[in-house]
């Protein structure tokens, strides 16, 4: 039976299923059967007498689970699993724990489980002025960080911080009196009692006698802490990952965990597997090209077992009208040709770029379908900004003025929006016409002293910039978010990045629209954008669209990714990891089967208005074209040349001066002098 079981992996696979005892870790790059391997060790294990219940398989989803153990259980014969093994998600091993030891705590086990939205009420009621959003988010990595209140206080230096911990000790506090868990205390609070009760470890351990670990390279710090807990009498750990495609460090994974299992396991067994059998030898060469530019990776190399393939097509384009065209071309000639719409997808690094696209698809009348996100329009920050534009074309929409009255926050609560509201109704009139035609005293008798002040003030900005608008459409856009800095509403949130970016897009592709049309107006936008958006779902074959996170474990005959320019992919600044956009790019690339175009343009919105780019390094480094971020040789720059940085605009140069491998120019960018590396600008 055993023998069966391993007949159809090939011999790196057969090592790792046969794998028994001790700590081993399964190096598994894209495509080389994962999945078919852990599950197959699953079944090995069972089919020589080992007890299915002194078996743990951990995994991230409940659908991997489910798969997984589908998988292994049709491997078997039935008389072999009368108890089958537990197998299911961290978070599920963590409920069925504290069923049976929350009185470790001194705590009942009656507990309740609490979702993300009761996690957003109660830290509310907590706190009113620091975005929910933050609260939950940072609270969530101390957990995952092992930090108790008053550890996180001491490390708290911004103000900001010192309050969040405040409120994290309260919402402590607030858990433990009515009894209930959030999902991190699924993992947390397992941690404490088995942490605190040797004798209690000893026995789970002892009944887990072998742990499997799938997607290890996306574990935290707690996960690695609870998982040595749970090995300590055995050390019969065997995890499957790939530390090339580690891409969640932004929501707590460690790399570290992958990197260092052999340190933090002794006498490790490693296997590699290294037989891709999802993609042509040429995606695969280029892949390997370019994750063997980062440090920080334990060293594999994928190898195909299929065809050689077609050369990798980069197309180059002047914007990304432009670059949408040319992919719906190729879109139409391939369905035409016969291929599956669920066959073909488009991938980007960030969200804000999918707007262009769904414009090219709605007007080519292609049916596509979001994977993991919302359609442009939809997504509630843009949402916001069309509601301001409505009021300001016409200020008796009540349903516009509700939405954006307190956003940003301004202190207009439900209440006072009802009593408006109530107003409105009774008198007949708008509620933006009620703020503008009763005086102060009469505001102030509705909704009281300070709201009033609040709505007075909204109601001049609006006045001011519905003056503004007829005088210049330019000027009224230079004045929109200086006057309500609805963008920097963002500014500290855990998705502020990706929502600014969709608001800097909205806000370059309204500039264009008014530089494109001059003799349309505002009211023709907000038109043209509405019928835009207004595309049926299609329940039918599609192509899909979706962020690269939003792809990983996914694979497509015909791949297109786009925004391969630096500041978009990878992104850059603002504390990004240069690495982790590196094995992003490798998990873009390894999507890909049979065929795949990546796609940078020379112009696109950057922070609101249209701005020059420059093409991605991955695109050298993957060996797909020559050069890399320098578009003019170092030694080519000299005194007095014009030159072009995506940042800082256009500058004069008033110095070069060597700097190692690079040149470094002093220029002035309009009165401001300042010292940039030459690979950073180009010449204009």
């Amino acid at each position: 039976m055993s023998e069966n079981l391993l007949s159809l992996l090939n011999e790196s696979q057969k090592d790792a299923a046969q794998h028994i005892d001790g700590p081993l870790l399964i190096l598994a790059g894209a495509g080389s059967g994962k999945t078919k391997t852990i599950t197959t060790r699953l079944a090995y294990l069972i089919s020589i007498g080992i007890d299915p219940r002194s078996i743990l398989t951990l995994t991230f989803t409940n659908k991997a689970a489910s798969e997984m153990r589908e998988r292994a259980f049709n491997m078997l014969d039935s008389s072999m699993i009368n108890t089958p093994p537990l197998l299911c998600t961290f978070h599920k091993f963590g409920l069925l724990f504290l069923k049976f030891y929350m009185n470790k705590l001194n705590r009942k086990n009656n507990f309740i489980i609490i979702d993300t939205d009761d996690k957003k009420r109660i830290l509310k009621s907590l706190e009113k002025e620091i975005p929910t959003a933050l609260l939950v988010s940072e609270i969530s990595k101390y957990k995952n960080s092992l930090l108790t209140p008053s550890e996180a206080k001491k490390g708290a230096q911004l103000k900001l911080y010192q309050q969040i911990t405040e409120i994290y000790e309260q919402y402590e506090e607030y858990l433990e009196k009515n009894n209930l868990v959030d999902f991190d205390d699924l993992l947390l609070l397992p941690y404490k009692i088995l942490k605190s009760d040797e004798i209690l470890t000893k026995e789970i351990s002892q009944k887990y006698q072998y742990i499997m670990v799938d997607e290890y390279q996306d574990t935290n710090e707690l996960q690695y802490r609870l998982l040595r807990l749970l090995s300590s009498s055995h050390n019969n750990l065997c995890v499957v990952g790939d530390d090339d495609q580690s891409i969640y460090g932004w929501r707590g994974a460690t790399i570290k965990n992958i990197l260092n299992f052999s340190e933090h396991f002794q006498n490790t067994k490693v296997v590699k597997l290294e037989e891709n059998y999802r993609s042509t030898d040429t995606i695969l060469n280029h892949a390997n090209q370019l994750i063997e530019h980062n440090r920080d990776r334990l060293g594999k190399k994928l190898m195909g077992t299929r065809m050689k393939g077609d050369s990798i097509r980069v197309y180059e384009s002047h914007d990304e009208n432009e670059e949408t065209r040319k992919i719906v071309q190729d879109i139409k000639e391939l369905i035409n040709s016969g291929i599956n719409p669920k066959n073909i997808a488009i991938l980007f690094r960030v969200n804000a770029l999918s707007r262009s696209l769904e414009e090219g698809f709605n007007k080519a009348g292609l049916h596509y379908k979001l994977v993991g996100g919302m359609k442009f329009y939809e997504r509630s920050e843009i949402k916001d900004l069309i509601a301001y534009f409505r009021i300001l074309t016409n200020s008796n929409d009540n349903f516009s003025v509700k939405r954006i009255i307190n956003k940003p926050k301004r202190g207009i609560g439900k209440t006072t929006i009802d009593k408006l509201e109530a107003k409105s109704i009774q008198t007949g009139k708008s509620i933006f016409d009620l703020i503008q035609n009763l005086g102060s005293d009469e505001i102030t008798a509705i909704v009281g002293k300070k709201n009033s002040r609040t709505l007075k003030v909204f109601e001049a900005s609006i006045l001011d910039l519905k003056e503004l608008l007829v005088e210049s459409k330019m000027k009224f856009l230079d004045n929109f978010e200086e006057t309500f800095d609805y963008r920097a509403s963002y500014d500290n949130l855990p998705d502020g990045f990706e929502r600014q970016a969709n608001i800097d897009e909205f806000y370059g592709y309204i500039r264009d629209y008014f530089i494109q049309n001059p003799h349309l107006d505002l009211k023709d936008f907000l038109n043209e954008i509405a019928l835009d958006s207004e595309n049926d779902d299609y329940s039918g074959d599609a192509v899909s669209m979706m962020s690269i996170h939003a792809s990983k474990g996914l694979e497509f005959k015909k791949l297109f990714i786009i925004g391969f320019e630096e500041g978009f992919f990878p992104i850059t600044g603002d504390g990004s990891d240069l690495e982790e956009e590196r094995r992003l790019g490798y998990v873009a690339i390894t999507r890909a089967m049979d065929n795949l175009t990546l796609s940078f343009v020379h112009s696109r919105f950057y922070k609101g208005k249209r701005t020059t780019l420059t093409k991605s390094r991955f695109l050298s480094e993957s060996g797909l074209i020559k050069g890399s971020l320098t578009i003019q040789k170092q030694s080519g720059f000299k005194k007095g040349d014009l030159v072009q940085h995506k940042i800082f605009g256009m500058g004069r140069v008033l110095k070069a001066t060597n700097a190692g491998k690079d040149y470094k120019l002093t220029i002035n960018f309009g009165g401001t002098h300042r010292d940039i590396l030459s690979s950073f600008v180009e010449k204009a």
